[in-house]
């Protein structure tokens, strides 16, 4: 998550749509935030203290946990947007972040169908380099009445025309728009590693994303 008090903008960072490379392009405006140094300071005293204060929002919080911490008129005259991206691809993206990155998170899985049935197991012991892929987008969303509290849903399909979007809004010429941890070791056509089974699975789990976000597994 990504607040700047003086461009009056909150960034809901959502896991595996582009997030990362949204991060990069803004973070420089943090330097001509007077607000910025304050709350850095604050956010290290709190961490050397062993007394968080809630000066830092967590990287992949909800849109519902600044909602709650922040005062609400604060809360509502920023601009809160998101990326969120097809189900189905975010799961190939993951399976290969993990396998490149931490490959011990795999549970022993090295193919995309047995690991996604592993990761979708209710069973299975929560993880958070794991979860974190698998908790529903539409989850970042809402409030706790599951009413969208953010102003605009950027997809990772149309990123540079939605970053753009977003820059206009926020009042900025858009920066360059990295592309971050980008995949050298996956096929393009995220349909080509699912089956029958396991793009259902992909579709019971995500229901309220497909419903919400109006995605489907051949978009064409």
């Amino acid at each position: 998550m990504l607040l700047s008090p003086r461009y009056r903008f909150l960034f809901v960072h959502i896991a595996k749509t582009g997030g990362t490379s949204v991060r990069a392009a803004l973070q420089g405006l943090r330097w001509r935030d007077p607000w910025y140094y304050p709350m850095f300071l604050c956010s290290r005293m709190s961490h050397l203290s062993g007394h968080r204060i809630g000066t830092k929002l967590p990287r992949h919080a909800k849109a519902v946990l600044a909602q709650e911490l922040l005062p609400r008129p604060f809360y509502d005259s920023l601009f809160k947007f998101a990326f969120v991206r097809n189900p189905w691809d975010l799961q190939v993206s993951s399976f290969h972040h993990i396998r490149r990155e931490r490959p011990h998170y795999l549970g022993g899985h090295q193919e995309f169908a047995d690991f996604l049935r592993w990761k979708l197991d209710p069973e299975r012991p929560y993880q958070y380099h794991v979860d974190t892929s698998i908790t529903r987008q539409s989850d970042y969303l809402v409030d706790l009445h599951g009413e969208v509290i953010v102003d605009f849903i950027g997809r990772y399909e149309q990123l540079h025309d939605d970053f753009a979007t977003v820059c206009a809004r926020i009042g900025i010429t858009p920066p360059a728009l990295p592309h971050a941890r980008k995949a050298t070791d996956r096929k393009r056509d995220y349909r080509s590693y699912y089956d029958d089974d396991t793009a259902e699975l992909v579709a019971r789990h995500f229901a309220r994303d497909i419903e919400l976000l109006d995605y489907r597994f051949d978009p064409d």
